[in-house]
């Protein structure tokens, strides 16, 4: 008996220490490395982009190329990570269909991101004298993202209640559907809609972004997070994924437009024909591919906890970058005052320095960011309870000054009339 229940606290405590293993293995810190990496990519790509001089942008020049094709991959990388990892936290919960927490919280979180895009958008000059400057309208980043999110969310509780296959499928059909007809409703003007409504699919009033075909890498990142979460235990998972991530990154890189020549020869579509001309979309997604798996053979290193916090604080990240190279609010940026007239000597250890202060202001602003909400929800308690407090008051003196004005009123009325 002694050795049967010494033997019971072993397996107990080897249970455990197997589950945190479990746990810790299980967390993808690959993920967090990479959209890190990505939100850096995009720091500098704004930055050179906004204020290099155009002399200095030479297609010849080998450095500018690779700088310029890197800078195509972060915003598709963004995109699809930013799908993957919603989609991962989505549907780890036992719950499904609308009683998933998660999305009333991704609900939350899209129209935050949208609130958010318009925000930072907002000219208080123009508010001032009255006006919305027509750039408010535009849609960027944070837009598109948000309206994935909600996307994601709406294609997860029409398929919540199908058979498991019908969620993923519907991702690749989407992301199929986007990428194959982008040169087909590329042209479309959308002049049916209002402008703030057509900004988001089609760039002919100067949008950055459009939702179209956008969401398409951020469904393909939500089709990745799924077979991952299902093969999540499976022994070989690394292995087998970062062998087929990079035979897919190739095929569509190098093998993607002949294979769209011969379709077309076979069928005659004129869809496919188009894409020739422009096969961006399919080549950046094995980019995307690629990316996934050079961060996994590097997962191990990718363990470290300031990799980490950049990786989660992606929106403190892009929002404080916005304020200053854009000038967010006051319309007083770099980009307004160094718009494309630096030199190279002077960009590159700029956006060095641009990506450090972007990401120490985002930390720091994370660190405290408990005790400057906090503050802020103070301030807005503080301020409403004076304007109760002085409606309180003003009530009943704004009574009896009506009173007296109607009593005035009327003595002065009958001396008219007398």
């Amino acid at each position: 008996m002694a050795r049967q229940t010494s033997k019971r606290p072993a397996k107990q405590v080897y249970r455990v220490n197997v589950n945190q293993m479990t746990a810790k293995s299980n967390r993808l810190f690959f993920i967090d490395a990479m959209r890190a990496w990505a939100i850096l990519m995009m720091l500098q790509g704004h930055f050179i982009d906004g204020l290099l001089d155009p002399v200095f942008r030479d297609s010849s020049n080998t450095i500018y190329n690779i700088w310029l094709y890197f800078r195509g991959i972060t915003a598709p990388v963004f995109f699809t990570v930013s799908g993957f990892i919603f989609t991962y936290l989505l549907i780890r919960v036992p719950q499904t269909g609308i009683e998933n927490p998660r999305v009333s919280k991704g609900i939350r979180r899209g129209l935050q991101l949208l609130a958010i895009g318009y925000l930072l958008r907002l000219n208080f000059g123009g508010l001032l004298k009255g006006q919305i400057y027509s750039g408010f309208y535009l849609i960027d980043v944070l837009h598109c993202i948000g309206l994935s999110i909600l996307g994601l969310i709406g294609i997860y509780v029409l398929t919540a209640k199908k058979k498991k296959y019908v969620f993923p499928t519907v991702l690749v059909i989407v992301t199929m559907v986007l990428f194959l007809f982008e040169r087909v409703y590329k042209d479309w003007s959308f002049a049916f809609l209002p402008d703030f409504l057509a900004n988001y699919f089609t760039k002919a009033n100067g949008s950055v972004f459009t939702i179209v075909p956008w969401f398409g890498y951020a469904t393909i990142g939500a089709f990745i997070s799924v077979l991952f979460t299902r093969f999540k235990n499976y022994k070989y998972l690394y292995p087998a994924a970062i062998s087929t991530a990079l035979v897919i990154g190739y095929l569509l890189i190098y093998q993607s437009s002949a294979a769209f020549a011969v379709w077309y020869d076979w069928t005659g579509f004129e869809f496919l024909k188009l894409i020739l001309s422009n096969n961006y979309l399919f080549i950046r997604l094995g980019n995307v591919f690629v990316v996934f798996a050079v961060f996994m053979v590097l997962r191990q290193l990718m363990t470290n906890k300031t990799v980490l916090k950049i990786g989660a604080s992606t929106l403190s990240i892009y929002v404080i970058h916005f304020i200053i190279l854009y000038g967010s609010f006051t319309g007083l940026g770099l980009y307004r005052f160094f718009n494309r007239s630096l030199s190279p000597e002077i960009v590159i250890p700029g956006a060095f320095a641009f990506m450090v202060a972007c990401t120490f202001l985002a930390l720091q602003y994370n660190k405290y960011e408990a005790n400057i909400k906090s503050q802020i929800s103070w301030g807005i308690l503080f301020t409403k309870s004076q304007l109760i407090e002085l409606k309180e008051i003003s009530v009943p003196v704004l009574r009896e000054s009506i009173i007296r004005i109607w009593l005035f009123l009327r003595r002065l009325l009958r001396t008219v009339r007398s």
